[in-house]
């Protein structure tokens, strides 16, 4: 048998004291079916009667009072009344059983508790499969209270399980829930939803019972007794203490239990005091989202955060009181995050997903403050718990920035009739101080009124043309408010089920903007003059529209589609919601006329493309911190991509040229004004999408638009200041402040890919691309960017497909010019990849480009560059071939090849010498103009390391005298020390050596004292000593005389001076050795002194002068005992 579950705890006392027994007596106590004769519900008859008057009084009844508020106006209810209220007083509706069994009403995310995402593991949804499947059974109505059993069948890993649920209800709401299952979870399990959609599909099949007290109260005495021990009997180990206990304290006179009048009943209803609101497990609410907290965005804790805020909103919409119950719960566990303590210490900001969270949280309790019916307790206890939260230390800020001192701009604005102006003494805005203010606004003004409430709300006879006019021309409603506070007004309207009257006060906004923008560009054209001749503009709006923490073009925005689209229309009346879920979300345009709210030809799409054009084009100065910047792109880039999804007609496309203009002309108002403030939020990414929208259209606006926007004065040094002198234009704010723009990486990347747009547009097109030329050399100013665009004009000119374009061709070369002149004197690791990739570009344009960057060659590249990539890829056989040459074009170009080369080896002989002799060796006079050029240089600014690698090639050439005369001045910047015996110039050394010896006696004994002179380390003497007496040096002399053919002597110079250096070498180098030489290298020094004596032996008293050597060592050094011994066992 199933565990039994405990019921809810009786919520109030039941007696009936109008009653008396012998009425009692005479009353029917069986039971009835829920939907038995005279239900509202019809039967399954082809004719249906009309509902009665019983079942219309009970159903409303039922929705609106307490039951207890029932007995006490009447003195006593027939018992069909009675149980028409019971019947009618569970919830009909399955719209709020799946809000409170799964994420959203779409079906679509998985459930709080980390289930698995397939739809069917919704609790919902195995809810309904429960039903379905005959799972459901033992249903019983007894008053206020529904029981049943649900079965959930076996699986492959689980065996059957049978469930004991119970609901309590009242008014239609479930008021409690309890499973067996055990479920931990924010939402009701499948078995609470299995029986509580069995009630509302199949009443008829419920058995009814008026409430256990109605009943009891028809019992005689002797029935009573019956019933409890019947009752103790079959439950007697589990009732049978508490049944005991009870009879003790009711046999006893002075018992608490008698001195209270009546007796709980867990079945008769709600009391008077009783809150009427749905079940909520608050407890599991704040265990969710303390785990999602904790998990730090990993395992989707911020998709399942985001859905909780989701299903807030949802409540709000069908206006639960559990959507503040629950963004309060959410809010506590935000607030004891024990990271908001651990980053302000560290000075550290918080994660970007994690502060959007926290910028939901703000704007949910905006929406919730807002709310137009909400009682002025409710607001009160609102307002209290958001001036505790906004009053702890940790609470974060609505800019996301710590650092930011400056003084408090929003509330310098306007925030409605009775803003809160306390806080704009207050140095930082939390995120919950547009809440806190919105606490002090209301919905009782009549011109709101009338506008949200009626679509017939005009004045054809106001003519009142003033600033704050409340109708336009027209006769149309205007709501004159601060833009992001009347927005929030329309998303608090929507937030809370009432769509209709935010789509009356969303057009009454956009009307209002409408005229706003008109009479700002008529204000503007009348000082148009006098502005641009001061070369000044100003700032009209501290707080853009687009990046606000209220986002209100976004409010305006969704509101509208939403009305375009019919969405709302669904909401009303959802009898079974299981076909809602399954609806598909895409949804064709709908443009449902709407009369007194549209202009014949209008649409709701037509305003919201029009509202978002409006806000993106705003002028606006980019706030402080880096988090509100990236908010700013962020939410710019959100509302792209929603317009993006419109497909434009020729309705849309009026409205684009009709906003184009204004912002080309709207001056101050307009952020592609004439002359915009330094500090003005860049309008490329915006740009970017009005040129793709409008170059099919009308190409010549669409290019005017691109052009204008591809400034960017907050790079420029001379760029116009703000006009602070107008008070009705702007609030006074630090003007000379150097903006910190953390996210302009971002933002020239964006100009970037505005100018790589227009030019992939302007393929073919001369004029256009010269002037978007000129645009990128003026305001772009990162040669990576730069150089970016050069490669996107190449690639674009050279598709494979088509011709090279060669204007397009031409300005890729020009933007590659530019990069060099701009990187030439600058570090950049690219700058090789830049130099070869402009070489490659100069090919594809032709031959004259090449010359043309040879000639002027000093002002792009460095010396090695010039010659070691430009000149070099010139004069290769690849390009020849590309460029399809004959040999008087060959010759012209490798003419100007030479020249460059031997320019570069003037400027820089060290790095492009052997360039510059590699590039000339086919021309006599330029190759000894070259060698000259290394002559001159040798004896000043070239090492060793440089005369010797040339003077290698000179010998690969077949020049060995001059490579002796580049290895002799090589020689003259050497210097060996004796422990340099790995040096890397040892073997240009004995090559040096080698090339004397081959030469002959003459220039062997030339060199040979440059190199006593310049080298002191023993075995490389020795090594050139033994290569010198092998062979005869000069197999052919100079001059062509025959060579004597005999060996050098060792005693004659210049190979005796070799020699005696040599040994000098070796001595000194001993003795150095001995200085420091430890145990570890005694075999080592012996085998060195062994390669002493095969030296000193090579002069003819050598043996002696060993000898000697030996001796003197043990007696400067007898102190190294062990290390002598070994001299003396290997050299006696």
């Amino acid at each position: 048998m199933a565990e039994r579950v405990q019921q809810p705890p009786a919520k109030r006392l039941c007696c009936r004291p109008g009653y008396n027994p012998a009425c009692r007596q005479g009353q029917r106590a069986g039971g009835a079916a829920c939907g038995g004769p005279g239900t509202g519900q019809g039967g399954s008859g082809k004719t249906q009667s009309p509902e009665s008057l019983l079942d219309i009084a009970a159903r409303k009844v039922a929705e609106k009072w307490p039951f207890q508020r029932v007995e006490e106006r009447f003195e006593r209810i027939p018992e069909p009344v009675q149980r028409r209220i019971v019947y009618w007083s569970f919830p009909r509706s399955e719209r709020e059983i799946c809000m409170y069994s799964s994420f959203n009403t779409g079906g679509e995310e998985s459930g709080a508790a980390g289930e698995n995402s397939d739809e069917t593991r919704l609790p919902f949804r195995r809810g309904i499969a429960l039903l379905e499947s005959g799972c459901v059974d033992s249903v019983l109505q007894v008053g206020f209270h529904l029981s049943g059993t649900v079965t959930e069948p076996a699986s492959q890993s689980e065996p059957e399980i049978v469930c004991n649920v119970a609901i309590s209800f009242d008014r239609c709401k479930i008021t409690s829930v309890t499973c067996s299952c055990g479920n931990k979870d924010i939402f009701y399990c499948a078995h609470v939803v299995a029986l509580s959609l069995y009630r509302i599909r199949k009443p008829d099949q419920v058995k009814l019972h008026l409430p256990i007290s109605e009943t009891l109260f028809q019992m005689n005495r002797d029935q009573l007794q019956k019933f409890v021990q019947y009752l103790i009997t079959v439950h007697h180990t589990e009732v049978l203490p508490t049944a005991q206990k009870l009879a003790d304290e009711i046999l006893s006179q002075n018992s608490e239990i008698n001195q209270v009048h009546g007796a709980p009943d867990p079945t008769a209803g709600a009391s008077i005091d009783d809150e009427n609101c749905w079940h909520l497990d608050e407890e599991q609410v704040q265990e969710q989202v303390k785990l999602f907290l904790s998990q730090g965005g990993y395992h989707g804790s911020g998709k399942q955060l985001n859905l909780l805020f989701a299903k807030v909103r949802e409540m709000l919409k069908m206006r639960d009181s559990n959507g503040a119950r629950m963004l309060t719960l959410i809010t506590e566990q935000f607030m004891a995050d024990p990271r908001l303590s651990l980053w302000r210490q560290q000075g550290t900001t918080m994660t970007d997903k994690y502060r959007q969270l926290w910028d939901e949280l703000g704007a949910l309790w905006m929406c919730i403050v807002l709310n137009p019916h909400c009682k002025p307790e409710q607001k009160a206890g609102w307002l209290r718990q958001l001036k505790k939260w906004n009053s702890v230390d940790v609470c974060p800020w609505e800019d996301g920035n710590h650092g930011n001192e400056l003084p408090n701009l929003t509330n310098a604005l306007p925030q409605g009739a009775n803003a809160n102006q306390d806080s704009a003494n207050r140095p930082h805005r939390t995120v919950f101080t547009r809440a806190i203010e919105a606490c002090d606004l209301h919905w009782q003004d009549s011109h709101l009124q009338h506008i949200i409430s009626s679509d017939l709300y005009t004045n054809y006879c106001y003519h009142d043309n003033t600033e704050n006019s409340l109708f336009d021309s027209r006769g149309w409603p205007l709501w004159h408010e601060h833009v992001p506070t009347a927005c929030a007004r329309v998303d608090a309207l929507r937030s809370h089920g009432y769509p209709r009257e935010a789509l009356r006060l969303a057009i009454a906004i956009v009307n209002t903007l409408r005229r706003q923008q008109q009479k700002q560009l008529e204000l503007f054209r009348g000082h148009k003059k006098e502005l641009l001749h001061k070369g000044v503009t100003s700032i009209t709006n501290l707080e853009g529209w687009v990046g606000h923490p209220l986002d209100p073009i976004g409010t305006l925005f969704s509101t509208l589609m939403e009305s375009c689209r019919g969405d709302e229309d669904s909401m009303p009346g959802f009898s079974d919601f299981t076909d809602a879920m399954g609806q598909s979300k895409c949804m064709e345009f709908q443009l449902f006329p709407a009369q007194r709210l549209l202009e014949e030809g209008e649409s709701y799409l037509a305003l919201a493309v029009e509202m978002a054009l409006v806000g993106l084009g705003q002028q606006r100065i980019m706030p402080d911190g880096l988090y509100a910047q990236e908010k700013v792109c962020r939410n710019e880039e959100q509302l792209i991509a929603k317009l993006q999804e419109v497909d434009l007609d020729d309705t849309l496309v009026k409205i684009f040229r009709k906003q184009a203009v204004f912002l080309l002309e709207g001056g101050p108002y307009s952020g592609l004004g004439e002359i915009i403030y330094r500090e003005s939020v860049p309008m490329h990414t915006f740009a970017k999408y009005l040129f793709t929208s409008l170059l099919p259209h009308d190409a010549e606006l669409a290019y005017k638009i691109a052009l204008r926007a591809m400034r960017l004065p907050v790079l420029e040094s001379s760029a116009p200041t703000g006009d602070m002198s107008r008070p009705h234009h702007i609030v006074s704010v630090v003007p000379n402040r150097y903006p910190r723009w953390f996210t302009l990486s971002h933002i020239e990347s964006q100009q970037c890919e505005l100018a790589s747009t227009m030019l992939t547009a302007a393929k073919g097109d001369g004029r256009r691309l010269e002037t978007v030329l000129e645009s990128i050399q003026k305001n772009i100013h990162s040669s990576s960017h730069i150089f970016k665009l050069a490669q996107d004009a190449f690639k674009i000119a050279t598709l494979m497909d088509s011709l090279p374009d060669i204007t397009l061709l031409k300005v890729s070369l020009e933007l590659g010019l530019q990069v060099m002149r701009m990187t030439l004197s600058t570090l950049n690791w690219r700058r090789r990849e830049m130099v070869r990739w402009l070489v490659t570009c100069a090919t594809e344009v032709g031959v004259y480009a090449l010359d043309s960057i040879m000639q002027s060659w000093f002002t792009l590249f460095t010396p090695t560059e010039a010659t070691s990539i430009v000149a070099t890829t010139v004069m290769s056989n690849s390009t020849i071939v590309r460029l399809h040459l004959d040999c008087h074009q060959q010759e012209n170009l490798a003419s100007s090849a030479r020249t460059l080369a031997l320019q570069c080896a003037m400027k820089d002989p060290q790095n492009c010498a052997l360039s510059a002799l590699t590039l000339c060796e086919k021309d006599h006079i330029a190759f000894e103009t070259a060698y000259q050029i290394v002559l001159d240089a040798a004896t000043t600014g070239m090492s060793y390391t440089q005369l010797f690698t040339i003077a290698r090639y000179m010998e690969h050439r077949g020049y060995p005298m001059r490579a002796y005369k580049l290895a002799t001045l090589a020689m003259t910047h050497l210097n060996l020390s004796y422990n340099q015996d790995t040096h890397p110039a040892i073997n240009d050394v004995l090559w040096a050596c080698a090339l004397s010896h081959s030469l002959g006696k003459n220039e062997l004994a030339a060199i040979i004292p440059l190199v006593v002179k310049s080298v002191k380390c023993a075995t490389v003497l020795s090594d050139i000593l033994r290569r010198c007496t092998l062979t005869t040096p000069g197999m052919v002399a100079l001059h062509g005389r025959r060579n004597s053919g005999k060996l050098m002597s060792l005693d004659k110079a210049p190979l005796r001076q070799l020699l005696d250096a040599t040994i000098g070498a070796y001595i000194n180098t001993t003795h150095s050795r001995l200085t420091h030489i430890s145990p570890r290298h005694y075999s080592e020094f012996i085998e060195f002194l062994s390669k002493a004596r095969e030296t000193f032996l090579m002069a003819h008293d050598g043996h002696i002068q060993f000898t000697q050597f030996i001796d003197n060592l043990k007696q400067i050094y007898k102190g190294k005992k062990k290390l002598m011994m070994l001299v003396r066992e290997r050299f006696g």
